[in-house]
C-alpha cells in the first residue's frame, strides 16, 4: 500500500503545493477541507475543520502521517489567534492519540521565538509546547516569510513594485523560502522514519544571513522588470497604515496592527544550526527565479 498523509490546510496556499507534490509522487492524501471539493485519485476529501472531532478522527485514521498545516494568520484579538492556532493543534494531537497515529509534522512559524511581539507569534508558540508536549513522533518546521504563484500575502508588495515604490519596514533582515521547497522539505519529513524525530527546524532559501528589507524589495521590483525606489517605514507610520487597512478592507486587511509588531522586529533570518540535513533537503528554488516565476503567476491571474 502506497503511503498515506493526512493534511490539514490543504486547501490553502502552502497545504495545496503539499497536496499537489503528495499526489504526484504517487502518495494517497486525506485531506481536510471546509468546502466540496472535486473528487481526485488517490485523494480522500474529509469534510470538516479543526473544530470537529468527528471530522479529525476520519482524517487521520488510517494516515501513516499527518501534516499539520491549518492556522491562522490574522484574527480580531489573542482568543482568535490561540483557537486557530493553539487550540487546534491540540485538536489534531488528541485525534492522533485516539487513532494510534504517531508521526506528526507541525508547520509553525519563525514568530513562535518572539512570541511577545504578537498575538500571532505567541499563539504558535503554544502550539509548539502542545505538539512537544504530546508524545508523538514529532518535528516541528519555522518557515519564515513564504512565497509562490498562489500567495496572496506578498501580493501587496509586487503591487507596490508595479507603481515603483516599495512602502517597507525600517531596517532588519529577513529570510524567505519557496513554497515548493517548503512542501518538498514537509513531505521528505512525513515519510522521515527516525533522524528527524523531535526536531525543530527554520528553513530558507539558502542566502546565508538572509535578505535586508532594501535587497529583497529590490529583487521583487526586478521580478517586475521595474527599477523600484524603496522607503523604510517607521513602525507609527506602519501603524496608521494598518489602522486604515482595516479601515478599507474590514477583517481581509493583509496589514494588522498585530503583524505591525513582528514586521518592525529587525532579525526573521532564520538559524544556522536549526536547518535541515542536507541528506534531507536542501533548497533548490533560487529567490530571483522563484520571484519572477511569481508575477508571472500573478499576471497570468490577472491579480496585478
Amino acid at each position: 500500500m502506497a503511503f498515506r498523509i493526512a493534511i490539514t490546510g490543504a486547501t490553502g496556499f502552502v497545504g495545496t503545493e503539499v497536496l499537489e507534490q503528495a499526489l504526484a509522487e504517487g502518495l494517497r492524501v486525506n485531506a481536510l477541507t471546509r468546502k466540496a471539493q472535486p473528487p481526485r485519485a488517490r485523494l480522500k476529501w474529509v469534510p470538516g475543520s479543526l473544530e470537529d472531532a468527528a471530522a479529525l478522527d476520519t482524517l487521520v485514521r488510517d494516515a501513516d502521517a499527518v501534516v499539520h498545516i491549518a492556522g491562522v494568520v490574522n484574527a480580531p484579538d489573542r482568543e482568535g489567534f490561540e483557537a486557530g492556532n493553539a487550540r487546534g493543534t491540540m485538536a489534531v494531537i488528541d485525534a492522533m492519540r485516539r487513532r494510534g497515529i504517531r508521526r506528526l509534522v507541525h508547520v509553525s512559524s519563525l514568530a513562535a521565538r518572539e512570541p511577545k511581539l504578537s498575538d500571532y507569534g505567541w499563539s504558535k508558540q503554544l502550539a509548539e509546547k502542545y505538539v512537544k508536549a504530546s508524545g508523538l513522533d514529532w518535528s516541528i518546521v519555522r518557515p519564515p516569510a513564504i512565497y509562490g504563484p498562489n500567495d496572496r500575502e506578498m501580493l501587496d508588495l509586487f503591487r507596490m513594485a508595479r507603481r515603483g515604490i516599495m512602502l517597507l519596514p525600517p531596517g532588519g533582515r529577513l529570510s524567505v523560502i519557496h513554497v515548493g521547497d517548503l512542501a518538498r522539505l514537509l513531505l521528505a519529513l512525513a515519510q522521515e522514519k527516525e533522524a528527524s524525530l523531535t526536531r525543530t527546524y527554520e528553513v530558507d532559501d539558502g542566502v546565508a544571513g538572509g535578505w535586508d528589507h532594501k535587497a529583497f524589495g529590490a529583487e521583487i521590483g526586478r521580478a517586475m522588470g521595474r527599477q523600484v525606489k524603496t522607503l523604510a517605514t517607521p513602525q507609527w507610520l506602519l501603524s496608521l497604515a494598518a489602522q486604515a487597512d482595516r479601515m478599507v478592507r474590514g477583517r481581509r486587511a493583509k496589514l494588522t496592527p498585530d503583524r505591525v509588531s513582528y514586521f518592525c522586529h529587525p532579525d526573521w533570518v532564520v538559524g544556522k544550526r536549526k536547518q535541515p540535513p542536507k541528506r534531507l533537503w536542501v533548497p533548490q528554488v533560487a529567490t530571483a527565479d522563484g520571484l519572477k516565476a511569481t508575477a508571472a503567476a500573478y499576471r497570468d491571474k490577472g491579480w496585478l
